[in-house]
């Protein structure tokens, strides 16, 4: 496949939008108001039908005009229905955009009758034509949309730069921010009035249907990827610019898999932008689905393996014993044939078990770790007797899970003031 000179225009105007709408993202995704970018984007529709019935014409600054104007009363008129009109926030969004959404389709309807006005170009967008409208720059002929998402990207950054701490006070907790003399209302109003200068901005790159991909999408997968605000916008930042990248090379290169023709960039650029929040869902490192039922796989393993020292060593403790088989393992332990299997195996590769003649056995290695837990669990059996009055009958389930968290044993064992045996008169190992 063969990037041509007009490609590689697109795909700056898709990364300058992706960009900028990701800065800004988000904030939005942290104040939960995620369909604020949905909201202005279908509701600057009267804002354009408006520039197009006063002036008669197609005139860029005209429409960004009227656009933006919109878009910065959409945010003023949710947030004063939500305050006085003692509704939900996100009812307040519901209420103001599809009535202004649906008088501008009224004024477009009114508008087409006398100006050449395409519907579909400002709900979908059109980023196939960046590359021929073109203004002069510096001497040099460049897309009017870069220019114009260049402009709008280096304000966004140098707004976040100048009011990052502000910013991020106010969007996780407004009361707090007031308290310190930062003033949330206006950090909010200031916010907003951004978004629908980037929601209007990107018109061109991707409509004001799928703006609202660019501006939720990538700050959402980043926000599974990581806690920390800093990282959350690089992060953001860097998938919104992948998915415009893809998007345009997946708008050249999957139809023709199929026997068909190119497809529209922008839709490709939101199914890019799909598919790797869709990869962060299932991959991201804490809160991923996969990541997940591994953990999850390991620490039962983690668990079995616990269980097994805990049996050989008690075990030992009976005369004439301190080997089990497999057979009796699963027994006590109450572990399914493989996941038992797998404990073992790996006991006996790190030289904790070893086996001789079908039963197993504990090394130096694998006693001293295994009268660590038998410790922590009598310890807690301890614990549940003398704090929370259990009988001695009852506290054998309740210590047999708690004695597998790290760290804990210690204190418990200060607490109890480092008692010689447990409410069963065992006798409790002392750390080593």
């Amino acid at each position: 496949m063969y990037l041509t000179a007009l490609d590689m225009w697109i795909i700056l105007a898709g990364v300058l939008c992706a960009a900028a709408c990701a800065l800004l993202g988000n904030f939005l995704v942290l104040r939960k108001m995620s369909m604020m970018g949905d909201a202005i984007s279908h509701a600057v529709l009267p804002g354009l039908a408006l520039a197009f019935l006063l002036t008669e014409s197609r005139s860029s600054i005209a429409m960004f005009i009227g656009a933006a104007a919109v878009g910065v009363l959409t945010a003023l008129f949710t947030q004063w229905v939500h305050s006085h009109g003692k509704v939900d926030e996100g009812a307040s969004m519901g209420v103001v955009f599809t009535a202004l959404f649906a008088l501008g389709l009224i004024l477009i309807v009114q508008a087409a009758d006398h100006v050449d006005l395409d519907p579909g170009c400002v709900l979908y967008g059109a980023i196939e034509l960046t590359p021929l409208d073109t203004v002069r720059v510096f001497g040099w002929r460049i897309p009017r949309a870069v220019a114009v998402l260049s402009v709008v990207l280096a304000i966004d950054a140098a707004a976040l730069m100048a009011l990052y701490k502000e910013l991020q006070i106010s969007s996780f907790d407004p009361n707090l921010a007031t308290t310190v003399g930062i003033n949330a209302r206006f950090m909010h109003y200031l916010l907003m009035t951004l978004v629908a200068i980037t929601t209007v901005a990107s018109f061109e790159a991707v409509g004001s249907i799928l703006v609202v991909a660019m501006l939720i999408v990538p700050p959402a997968a980043a926000h599974l990827l990581t806690d920390r605000l800093g990282a959350m916008i690089l992060v953001s930042m860097v998938l919104g610019v992948a998915s415009a990248v893809l998007g345009h090379i997946g708008a050249i290169w999957v139809p023709s898999l199929f026997g068909f023709g190119s497809t529209t960039t922008a839709g490709m650029m939101a199914v890019a932008c799909g598919a790797l929040f869709g990869l962060a869902v299932l991959f991201s490192p804490r809160h991923g689905v996969v990541s997940k039922v591994l953990y999850q796989a390991m620490l039962g393993l983690r668990i079995i393996r616990e269980d097994v020292l805990g049996m050989l060593v008690r075990a030992e403790e009976r005369p004439g014993q301190g080997a089990l088989s497999a057979a009796d393992l699963r027994r006590a332990t109450l572990a399914a044939p493989i996941p038992l299997e797998l404990a073992l195996l790996r006991l006996r590769a790190t030289g904790r078990v070893v086996r001789e003649g079908g039963r197993y056995r504990l090394t130096d290695l694998g006693r001293g770790e295994a009268r660590s837990l038998v410790r922590s669990h009598r310890l807690w059996e301890t614990f549940l007797s003398r704090n929370l009055g259990l009988a001695a009958d009852h506290v054998h389930p309740s210590a047999d899970r708690l004695e597998h968290v790290a760290g804990l044993a210690d204190e418990v064992d200060v607490s109890l003031n480092r008692p010689a045996a447990d409410p069963h008169h065992k006798h409790i190992p002392r750390q080593e």
